[in-house]
């Protein structure tokens, strides 16, 4: 059965990083593209990174660029996100996607406030 856990948010002031990790299991993990989405409150769901399967290409949104980074471990079945100089605007869910296999993790919280 495909499964995805996420871990590693909380509560951190602004200027603070955390490291979101996501665990797959169930499918194939090295040949699947991975995502990172969040919702802030009171806003729509948006994508806030992507990684090819061999880590070749990754997209990172405006709003974060140069702040977060998108990377794997193929053989630990994980991605990650590093998030570094946080902001309160950062203060949402995060979600791991494995978007061919339709699936979605079910958040870790990350709040940034003073």
């Amino acid at each position: 059965q495909v499964h995805l856990v996420e871990s590693g948010g909380g509560l951190v002031q602004p200027g603070g990083s955390l490291r979101l990790s996501c665990v797959a299991s169930g499918f194939t993990f090295s040949t699947n593209p991975m995502n990172w989405y969040r919702q802030i409150p009171g806003k729509p769901r948006e994508l806030v990174a992507a990684i090819s399967s061999n880590e070749r290409d990754t997209v990172i949104t405006d709003s974060v660029k140069g702040r977060f980074t998108i990377s794997r471990d193929n053989s630990k079945n994980t991605v990650y996100l590093q998030m570094n100089n946080l902001e309160p605007n950062d203060t949402a869910m995060y979600y791991c996607q494995a978007p061919r296999q339709h699936s979605w993790g079910q958040g870790t919280q990350v709040t940034v406030s003073s």
